[in-house]
């Protein structure tokens, strides 16, 4: 499966090259294997498949905010978890259904509460202020059937990089359940709220292995249980065990699977699978990281301090977490010549820099790869996920245009659009283009005593040159 994922790959970049989806004009692109996305819903959907428990498969549409995306994993009867009023404008633009979103953010205005409620969106509650907000709206509309659960942490600990870990002792999502009287209030809170019938945890993403993820689902379920048992019957109805499955960025190798992690689960707690409970799953870079990759020119190649530099297109507007932590977000480099192909030949060390105007813009340093010259190409792998739609306007940089590929028996590659490059008008617009000036005071007047000082200093300056001479 790995050497089909990279055939079809060797075929895009060639056709997108000899296309010229990617040309002087339009210097980065990202391709998107629809073939792959299939097969990694496809395994997602097998690895939970279980008799008599039902299971609802949602995409963080922060990992590719894009609507054909969303649509396309919609039809393969995927729901979407948003974190925000734009995501949720996302899902629902693609389609999916009402019933098939999951309202997580940590910041739930009211507004965005009582429109979930009203659509019968799923929310999770984050804490006890915004379970309060939910009381109150749920008193304006009591017919409204959106299902409310509450998001734990279960503390279990980090993962290798801090910033994807949510199960932390100070994390700022959730109850914390090993904090003083946390348990206490949420065995309290779904007592005085018989319609509260989901429990959600999230442990984090990449960085985190699997035996923590398995732990923080592990206590979530065991909170379930002792929450049913105080209700004396199955209030808790649904576990929503998050995502956040590691991707190997090693290879094209997808480790860890879903099949891998779903046995895991069921070692761990096997009476998550017993049908007494619902599940909701979250995954996003998983589904889709190993499906994308950014292709873009090579502009010019230099050398400073004897290391040659390739100058690209590709960096820190669109892989923005390789440039600032490269430790924690490597990604690999392949190195084509001007038609798309691989290059062959030794390989040298050189640094693969992107357009940004920092020293610090790099998405490759000191890699071993074919010389890159200028009309060659770049394609940064495993970018499937989060690359494509979390731009980083920095130089007023547009978004690239995204596009979708199949692969025919032939080697033939046919293109769908997923968004279009931003243009130069759309940048300008965004960026204020067109509004009114903003009214322009005078500018002060300079310090009394100002221009004498600076005819003192330059007879000062006379002075010194008199002695000189």
């Amino acid at each position: 499966m790995t050497h089909e994922l990279g055939i079809r790959r060797s075929h895009a970049l060639r056709a997108a090259v000899g296309q010229e989806l990617v040309s002087p004009g339009r210097p980065v692109v990202g391709l998107l294997d629809i073939e792959g996305v299939t097969r990694s819903v496809a395994a997602l959907k097998a690895a939970f498949a279980t008799p008599g428990v039902a299971v609802t498969h949602t995409f963080a549409v922060k990992a590719a905010s894009l609507v054909p995306v969303l649509a396309l994993l919609g039809e393969y009867g995927l729901g979407a978890e948003v974190a925000s009023p734009g995501e949720l404008a996302l899902a629902l633009a693609a389609g999916i259904p009402a019933d098939r979103i999951v309202l997580d953010s940590p910041a739930k205005t009211t507004a965005e509460l009582r429109e979930a409620l009203a659509l019968g969106i799923a929310v999770n509650a984050d804490n006890p202020q915004e379970l309060a907000r939910i009381d109150a709206l749920r008193a304006e509309r009591p017919s409204s059937a959106a299902p409310v659960g509450l998001r734990v942490n279960p503390q279990v600990g980090a993962g290798s990089i801090g910033a994807m870990s949510t199960a932390t002792a100070t994390s700022k999502f959730g109850v914390a359940l090993r904090d003083p009287g946390a348990e206490e209030w949420v065995l309290r809170a779904y007592r005085e709220r018989p319609w509260m019938d989901r429990l959600h945890t999230h442990t984090g993403s990449q960085g985190v292995p699997t035996k923590l993820m398995a732990a923080g689902v592990r206590a979530a379920y065991e909170l379930a249980e002792r929450v049913n048992a105080a209700a004396g019957r199955r209030q808790i109805t649904v576990l929503d065990i998050g995502g956040g499955l590691p991707v190997n960025f090693d290879s094209d190798e997808t480790s860890p699977s879903f099949a891998e992690y779903a046995d895991l689960l069921r070692a761990e707690v096997p009476g998550l699978f017993d049908g007494r409970y619902g599940l909701v799953t979250e995954f996003g870079r998983s589904l889709l990281a190993k499906n994308g990759t950014v292709l873009a020119r090579v502009e010019y190649a230099k050398s400073a301090g004897g290391r040659p530099i390739a100058v690209t297109h590709a960096g820190a507007q669109v892989a923005t977490r390789t440039v600032f932590v490269p430790d924690a977000w490597p990604l690999r480099v392949l190195a084509l010549d001007a038609e798309g192909r691989e290059k062959d030949g030794e390989p040298v060390v050189q640094d693969v820099a992107g357009p940004c105007c920092f020293a610090g813009d790099l998405v490759a340093r000191a890699r071993p790869l074919p010389l890159l010259a200028p009309g060659d190409h770049v394609a940064l792998l495993d970018t499937g996920a989060y690359y494509f739609s979390t731009h980083f306007a920095y130089n007023s940089l547009p978004r690239p245009a995204v596009h979708g590929y199949t692969v025919g028996p032939g080697g033939e590659v046919a293109f769908s659009p997923v968004r279009a490059a931003q243009t130069q008008a759309e940048l300008l617009a965004e960026s204020g283009a067109g509004l009114p000036p903003l009214t322009a005071p005078p500018l002060p007047a300079p310090p009394q005593g100002q221009g004498r000082g600076q005819e003192a200093d330059r007879h000062s300056g006379q002075e010194f040159d008199h002695d000189r001479r």
